[in-house]
């Protein structure tokens, strides 16, 4: 009877997965039924073989299989070198006679299964549990940012307190700005939206505040309420706030501060219990600057700041968003149009300009216009532009000799780097720097195999990261001190002021780097006194030092300044000096003798750092 009701068993479970693998808690695999994948040699017995050390030669994508282990069943979608793409759920361990045993179930997916599982770890990073119901059904959140700014949302609901939304335009302001007003305490009250950048200026007063009769020339007999009343007891929603003219600025914030409204030729005044919402796609900080915003208006409504990323902030919520809108015009045009999952992926690599606005505009495109029922990466390209607008600028020179290999190195984890940290997707990553798959896999493999050190005490993990950010900061050196001409250092070596002409071209030329490479406080060019006194020559417009003014710099400073006088490319630890926190690349500029005559140096702030040891730790898999 067991038997039979084991083979029954079976036979039911291999109806929903097309392999079962039973394995003990170290990954080791004491039996499988069904013969889905063919990972030994003319046989699909993979008795006595670790499942977690198959995964990884069998599977190109980062997570391995023994991340899946813990208390709680959980999935992945994982694709094997020949671009199957595989479900793979686990079940806990349970205990028989002793021992522990765990459950593989493993499912092959055709195209059609689902695009909205790719990469994705199921219970892994569950958002939608940790939010409130209401919200997780008006959002698809797939993100950290997003769950940041949902988090945010919720608050804001359950206060009256002005919210100020900031982003892009078409990352969803107004979309935001519904939902606070449906997830609170005013739902079932007014939401009025206006647009100060659609209505002209001598009408945005009137639509705003009302006005009685005869209030102005053309005025209706019976007045008018403005959006103001229309909105009392709910929501207001002032969209494109930054182009709302500074006279009528003045009154808006008197309505913020007395909680009272006037319509235009009245003296009577009604009083307002009303949240406001303005939004924004300007820096607006820059027009308080600028004298075009009041600066007191803008604290008022930034009592509730919300920053909306853009949809290249949040690629990973791509694929869902398409189903979404993909449902959303399907259903609405009487359609049934489907979309590959190789369009997808060439669709998470465009930048999305015009964010959410435009991917639901392109969807709407695909499903009103494609002749064909499936849309492919070839079709995609007829509804928008791929190619990206081109960076216009000269190819590095290199003056001082470093082995090409490791020149080469550094380039090529720079982009690996930057690419998974972008896309956080191998198939993704080796779209982008037009490899194979396999390529990726291997080469972001040996990256991590530098990086492998899990066990490491948290001091060594930062070690780790910061060897690694070291690496970049030093290539940067390299790269950009070449295009300082030591002719002109020497020249200003003899005098070192403002007025020079040849400071003035190094101050723009030093601005310039400093703009382009990113993340850079400080660029300027020292020359050497002694080994810790130095005299600054030329410097960035932002420099806090003066031409010629002396810098003692520290014993960290100090050390690679000595390296870099040997014509070694260097990097500081972290030090502190008069002005802040830092950590200094330094390159030797040298004359036409192969003397150094200067040299030329980047601070970055302890801030940026540890930002980017961040960033980096998330992408390696790295915890500090």
């Amino acid at each position: 009877m067991h038997t039979v009701l084991t083979d029954v068993l079976q036979s039911t479970l291999l109806r929903i997965y097309d392999e079962l693998i039973i394995t003990d808690e170290h990954g080791f695999i004491i039996e499988n039924f069904g013969k889905l994948l063919k990972l030994k040699e003319n046989t699909c017995d993979l008795a006595g073989m670790n499942l977690f050390e198959v995964g990884k030669t069998t599977f190109y994508n980062e997570t391995s299989l023994d991340e899946l282990v813990n208390e709680e069943k959980r999935s992945i979608i994982q694709t094997t070198w020949n671009n199957q793409r595989i479900l793979i759920t686990y079940y806990p361990a349970h205990e028989l006679d002793g021992k522990k045993y765990c459950t593989w179930g493993l499912k092959a997916l055709s195209r059609s299964d689902s695009i909205l599982m790719e990469n994705v770890v199921e219970d892994k990073i569950d958002f939608s549990k940790s939010l409130p119901k209401d919200i997780s059904r008006l959002f698809i959140v797939k993100s950290q940012k997003m769950m940041g700014v949902l988090s945010t949302v919720e608050m804001a609901a359950k206060v009256s307190s002005s919210v100020l939304l900031l982003g892009e335009s078409g990352v969803g302001k107004e979309v935001i700005a519904r939902a606070i007003h449906d997830l609170g305490i005013r739902k079932s009250k007014p939401f009025i939206a206006v647009n100060c950048g659609a209505i002209p200026e001598n009408l945005l007063e009137s639509e705003l505040f009302g006005y009685e009769e005869g209030a102005f020339s053309g005025a209706r007999k019976s007045g008018a309420l403005g959006k103001f009343e229309l909105a009392n007891k709910g929501v207001l929603f002032l969209d494109e706030i930054g182009e709302m003219p500074i006279n009528l600025q003045v009154k808006l914030l008197r309505v913020l501060q007395e909680r009272e409204v006037t319509r235009l030729g009245s003296s009577d005044t009604v009083k307002l219990d009303i949240q406001i919402i303005a939004a924004t796609n300007k820096d607006i900080k820059s027009l308080v600057n600028e004298g075009k915003f009041r600066e007191d208006l803008y604290y008022r409504l930034n009592v509730i700041p919300i920053k909306i990323p853009a949809l290249r902030e949040r690629i990973e919520e791509l694929p869902y968003l398409i189903s979404f809108f993909l449902h959303k015009y399907n259903g609405l045009y009487d359609r049934a149009i489907q979309i590959n999952q190789d369009a997808i992926d060439l669709m998470s690599i465009y930048e999305w300009p015009g964010n959410i606005r435009q991917l639901e505009n392109v969807i709407e495109r695909m499903v009103v216009t494609s002749k064909e029922a499936i849309v492919d990466a070839s079709a995609v390209q007829e509804f928008f532009p791929l190619e990206q607008e081109a960076v216009q600028a000269s190819p590095p020179i290199f003056n001082h000799l470093m082995p090409l290999q490791e020149a080469m190195d550094l380039v090529e984890e720079q982009l690996i780097n930057m690419a998974m940290e972008k896309y956080k997707s191998i198939k993704l990553a080796a779209k982008v720097l037009d490899v194979s798959q396999p390529t990726m896999s291997r080469k972001y493999k040996k990256i991590l195999a530098k990086l492998s050190e899990q066990t490491a005490v948290p001091s060594a993990k930062r070690d780790i990261l910061e060897n690694q950010l070291n690496t970049r900061l030093r290539s940067v050196a390299i790269a950009t001190a070449a295009i300082i001409q030591p002719e002109e250092v020497s020249e200003l070596k003899r005098e070192p002021s403002f007025s020079n002409p040849i400071f003035q071209k190094l101050q723009s030329q030093l601005t310039m780097i400093r703009k382009q490479a990113g993340g850079i406080k400080w660029a300027f060019i020292f020359d050497m006194v002694d080994n810790k006194m130095f005299r600054t020559l030329a410097a960035d417009k932002d420099f806090t030092m003066q031409p010629g003014q002396l810098y003692e710099g520290t014993p960290e400073f100090a050390k690679v300044a000595a390296d870099a006088v040997k014509g070694r490319v260097g990097v500081t630890k972290l030090y502190r000096d008069i002005y802040g926190e830092w950590k200094t690349s330094l390159a030797p500029v040298i004359d036409a003798t192969g003397k150094v005559i200067a040299l030329i140096g980047y601070d970055y702030s302890k801030e940026y750092i540890d930002s980017e040891l961040g960033k980096m730790g998330r992408v390696l898999k790295i915890n500090i």
